[in-house]
């Protein structure tokens, strides 16, 4: 079986990651002077860098050379999603006084460790308030928010942000050569703002598409265009939309209605149709005016689309005005 190609294109250093170079930057300076933290937070959304910077810098910390699947006895990951009890945490800080058998620091990596109970904080807690001088934690997670103030204080903190659509479409555009797959810039550019900002996910949805045009072209060389993309995520065609949007802003809702049946009798659901639709007005609406706030309107009612009992019809009511 091949490898994923989101795990054969992970960051290997510091330098490769992927629109975070506010954080890397950093990070490659302290290890530089030596002025490493005794604990770090990652926070920030799914799929942006978070655990293979913990990674990285849990190698580089100790010398450790990395390729994306080592196993070390001073590096210690834990999911906190799975070891959420006071019990797991007191059983990990019990470790460790114990020093590292071959690096210069022991170093915990604890994932989405918002999910950890109060009381395994708390038990945490006391090791972060005191930590051993061979002791660094790195904890990450996708909701800072709910990690106590008494944690936060004690780490040095590092925001992960969304990577830019065109950011991604570049990186993708690398794999998609070195991986030899036939693919247009706008398909690219689609996958990259279908990924939502995050790498990971926009990797994924690349190896995934090109499995899907390799079993349609039957292990033959096709190029994967924008429109055959929208066939294979099940969206509509975004000229179609566009012309959707033209007819409503003109008064033709007639005309707006009609294409969104359309879309409904290719199979599109109307919550898949909805977004789409706000998508492109967010995208093309900005230039303000009364077409735009026509537009803003539109978007308003839109997004009841997915809470409504009948979706579809709630569509078509926010077309007819």
């Amino acid at each position: 079986m091949s490898q994923a190609l989101y795990r054969k294109y992970r960051s290997r250093k510091l330098s490769d990651v992927i629109g975070q170079k506010h954080i890397t930057d950093i990070l490659e300076q302290a290890l530089k002077t030596g002025q490493i933290a005794h604990a770090y937070l990652f926070s920030g959304p799914r799929g942006v860098g978070k655990t293979s910077i913990a990674r990285i810098l849990a190698h580089e910390i100790n010398s450790f050379e990395y390729s994306g699947e080592d196993s070390h006895l001073d590096i210690i990951e834990v999911d906190a999603a799975s070891n959420s009890k006071v019990d797991e945490m007191r059983e990990l800080t019990d470790k460790v006084a114990i020093a590292p058998t071959r690096g210069k620091k022991k170093v915990y990596i604890i994932d989405e460790v918002h999910m950890l109970s109060n009381s395994a904080f708390n038990a945490m807690l006391k090791t972060l308030e005191e930590p051993p001088e061979h002791i660094v934690f790195i904890l990450a997670t996708t909701d800072a928010h709910k990690v106590p103030v008494t944690v936060l204080s004690r780490a040095q903190k590092f925001v992960f942000h969304l990577v830019a659509p065109e950011t991604v479409a570049a990186h993708l555009k690398m794999i998609a050569k070195s991986e030899k797959i036939s693919i247009d810039e706008a398909a690219l550019a689609l996958i990259a703002e279908r990924g939502g900002g995050s790498v990971r996910d926009s990797i994924t949805l690349l190896d995934q598409v090109q499995n899907l045009a390799e079993a349609e072209a039957s292990g033959g060389n096709t190029t994967i265009t924008r429109e055959k993309l929208e066939s294979y995520l099940g969206l509509a065609n975004v000229d179609m939309v566009k012309k959707l949007l033209q007819a409503y802003v003109g008064g033709n809702n007639t005309e707006a209605i009609g294409q969104a049946e359309e879309f409904f009798k290719s199979g599109l659901t109307p919550e898949v149709v909805a977004g789409q639709l706000i998508r492109v007005i967010l995208k093309t609406g900005a230039s303000g005016g009364e077409k735009a706030a026509k537009l803003y309107q539109l978007a308003d009612k839109l997004t009841e689309v997915g809470r409504s009992n009948y979706p579809e019809v709630k569509l078509l009511a926010a077309l007819a005005g």
